[in-house]
């Protein structure tokens, strides 16, 4: 493990313009949706556009339909529960969706739906561990870090890409 200081450039996309972090061993650290914080999410983060184009490919890929399947080195920071909570996320197929009270049972703690929310909200390695892609359990559009009008386009999104309905949530 290194000392040195994160690395982090924009991730411009058709969605927006995201942020993202990598840390000392070119581990993504946080990604983010919302780049106008991004000088503010780890303050010693020296801005490195090409220490980050492997992100930005794979992002590029992502929104052009060409990748399903994020193929980077995680180092997300939180507690137990929290990345029992992150590392479910991650298995959540690509163009389908689950509830807060069905990842809980899938995890082994039936009764935390709760808790499995707040730890999907506090997840800081965004769309690569796609906390977009859980909804309510009647299945509405729940809360979501980068608003809803983007979770609703990123499983449209998803959705036209696996060929399944895009009506998502009309």
């Amino acid at each position: 493990m290194t000392n040195e200081p994160h690395r982090w450039a924009p991730i411009p996309n058709k969605f927006g313009t995201f942020a993202a972090w990598v840390d000392g061993e070119g581990r993504v650290a946080r990604f983010s949706f919302h780049l106008k914080r991004a000088p503010r999410e780890d303050r010693d983060a020296v801005r490195d556009e090409k220490a980050l184009a492997f992100v930005q490919k794979q992002i590029d890929e992502y929104c052009d339909g060409k990748r399903r399947i994020f193929d980077f080195e995680l180092a997300p920071t939180g507690n137990d529960f929290q990345l029992k909570v992150w590392n479910a996320l991650t298995k959540i197929p690509f163009g389908e969706t689950t509830s807060y009270g069905a990842l809980a049972k899938k995890i082994g703690y039936p009764d935390a739906a709760r808790a499995v929310g707040a730890a999907n909200g506090a997840n800081p390695i965004a769309l690569i561990v796609p906390c977009h892609r859980v909804i309510g359990a009647d299945g509405s559009l729940t809360g979501f870090g980068g608003g809803l009008p983007l979770k609703q386009a990123l499983l449209a999104h998803e959705a036209r890409v696996a060929g399944m309905p895009i009506d998502l949530f009309a």
